[in-house]
């Protein structure tokens, strides 16, 4: 299985799914033309991943906006991690949110209880100095 690595552009996050470390990758803006389009390619990389998962998968999100369907999307990632952890593997969510940025703390914890995946909220600097 190969890593997945996405450049990002103004409209779509850096993706870094590494499967040889079990390190996983979200940042920047997701506001894609077509969501579902976009984050098929993730889903079905870590649906792969969960047939031979590390003993320890973590996923970093740190983004700084993301729209109502790309929600929907990072949804179902997460839902895909539930199940390699109801496998017995050890998978955790590192919400990364400027401190601030009250929208993004509110939305990584509305994830938090409603998937069963620890998750660990970290409040980061503002980055490029604010909005």
């Amino acid at each position: 299985m190969a890593a997945l690595h996405l450049e990002g552009t103004p409209k779509t996050p850096t993706v870094s799914f590494d499967d040889a470390s079990g390190l996983l990758e979200l940042k920047g803006r997701s506001i894609p033309e077509n969501s579902i389009e976009y984050y098929k390619p993730l889903i079905d990389w870590v649906d792969r991943y969960a047939r031979d998962p590390r003993p320890r998968t973590t996923l970093h999100v740190q983004l700084e906006y993301f729209n109502t369907s790309s929600s929907k999307c990072i949804l179902d990632v997460f839902k895909k991690l539930e199940m390699i952890r109801v496998t017995g593997n050890e998978v955790t969510v590192l919400w990364h949110y400027e401190q601030d940025d009250e929208d993004m703390l509110e939305a990584g914890e509305d994830y938090r209880a409603i998937i069963n995946i620890p998750f660990k909220m970290i409040q980061i600097e503002e980055v490029n100095g604010g909005k």
